[in-house]
């Protein structure tokens, strides 16, 4: 049985854990930092560029450990599965039989799809590039794909440009071709206000004796080539009372956070969403052990403009605080809070246009006590602001507006904006000089 002895133990490969390695061994380039990652290649941050105070954009790429071997020298990258968890003898045994013994842990193993329905081979989950090249043979040879959901990866997956956002990390999928099979690959039709009541199988569906729905499309000839009377492998029921036929279906609907391979006989504090519940010193419930990244939930009493959501940009700024809070328990120090936990601020694209999301951009947990102001330039822009008593607390920015960084201090500022009204909004107005 091989057994090491390490000061600083990271467990996963991604964003948060890389994160986390790279700034303790920054600060502790006299000790060995490892990483353990089930993983053959890591995900690093690059090209990062500050856009504002809380903004930052950066490119995510898979490289070989060595790669950060190299940049940092003290980092030792283990590639290998962790089987067991014994936090009272402060032990990790992996899949390969090694033992560590570490004095400080953090987990950072991230998070998989959360699946409408388990072990259906006509559902699948997105998430990393794995799972991207998975879903890119299916659609080679698609004739009609169901997405379920509304958020950053179902928007991408059904544009009909096939180089867009970065919900999965910035340009996911470059080099792929996200394309089904060409006589099918314009037609998007919606379903709103429904969820999904069941999904049957080709038999289970004729059982039913009930015709599918025809998808509209503007073409006839296609129209008719995928009608009811066409057959399918899979079906979709949903809670309107419609069903649909596809070739297969993505569940793009949230995702579940990697905390299986540590919880037998430990006594972590979970979150309602399955995350491992942190402090605002990104602590465990467990004696030295942190977490960081898609497999945390934030249990500390929030500001009122931030929220957790498992996104690489807060698994970034996850896994270097989480590092900063392990080093400064280390050495007996105080910190505070990071900054970038007092506004929510998110930088992506979509379809082709840069989408900035700043604080309760979509009223989350403002009920009815907030107004909205809009302000759309076809083509061009589309600026939406969320105002509460007067106060700015959330906006969304798509297009190349130049308003981040002003919004970004009026939020932070809460300053009161009610003698503005509508001109906040007025194009023929600078406001970013106005309140400069």
């Amino acid at each position: 049985m091989a057994t090491e002895r390490v000061p600083w133990l990271v467990v996963g490969g991604g964003i948060a854990g890389v994160t986390c390695a790279e700034q303790l061994a920054v600060q502790f380039s006299e000790n060995d930092i490892y990483l353990l990652t089930a993983a053959p290649l890591i995900k690093a941050a690059t090209n990062v560029r500050q856009v504002s105070r809380t903004l930052e954009e950066f490119s995510v790429e898979e490289q070989a450990s060595s790669t950060l071997e190299r940049q940092h020298p003290n980092i030792r990258v283990i590639s290998s599965p962790v089987k067991e968890l014994k936090a009272a003898q402060q032990e990790v045994i992996t899949e390969d039989g090694k033992h560590y013994i570490y004095d400080r842990l953090c987990l950072c193993a991230g998070a998989r799809p959360k699946l409408i329905v388990d072990g259906n081979p006509y559902v699948l989950g997105i998430r990393d590039t794995d799972s991207a090249k998975t879903f890119q043979s299916h659609l080679a040879k698609a004739r009609r794909v169901v997405v379920v959901g509304n958020g950053g990866i179902a928007l991408e997956l059904v544009s009909e440009e096939s180089r867009l956002g970065s919900a999965l990390g910035p340009d996911w999928h470059e080099g792929m071709n996200l394309k089904a099979t060409q006589e099918f690959s314009r037609c998007i039709h919606i379903e709103m206000e429904c969820e999904v009541q069941r999904i049957l199988l080709s038999d289970e569906f004729k059982q039913l004796n009930v015709p599918a729905q025809a998808v509209p499309r503007g073409n006839a000839a296609q129209n008719i080539s995928t009608s009811n009377t066409a057959e399918w492998p899979v079906y979709v029921e949903l809670t309107n009372g419609k069903l649909y036929g596809c070739d297969f279906i993505v569940s793009a609907t949230g995702v579940v956070p990697n905390v299986e391979p540590f919880l037998p006989g430990n006594s972590f504090e979970i979150g309602e969403d399955g995350g491992l519940k942190v402090d605002d010193h990104m602590r465990t419930s467990v004696p030295n052990i942190y977490a960081a990244g898609d497999i945390c939930t934030a249990a500390w009493t929030p500001s009122n403009l931030w929220q957790q959501m498992r996104l690489w940009t807060q698994a970034r700024q996850m896994g270097w605080y989480a590092a900063k809070c392990m080093a400064a328990d280390h050495l007996g120090e105080k910190i505070e809070m990071d900054f970038c936990f007092e506004l929510f601020a998110h930088v992506t694209k979509f379809f082709n246009y840069k989408v900035i999301l700043l604080g309760k951009y979509n009223a989350q947990g403002l009920g009815s006590d907030h107004e909205l102001m809009l302000r759309c330039t076809k083509g061009l822009e589309y600026v939406k602001v969320v105002m509460q008593n007067g106060r700015m607390v959330g906006a969304v920015l798509i297009g190349e507006t130049d308003l981040e960084e002003t919004f970004e201090n009026l939020m932070l500022n809460q300053m009161d904006l009610s003698a503005y009204g509508e001109d906040l909004l007025d194009p023929n107005i600078d406001i970013e000089d106005y309140f400069d």
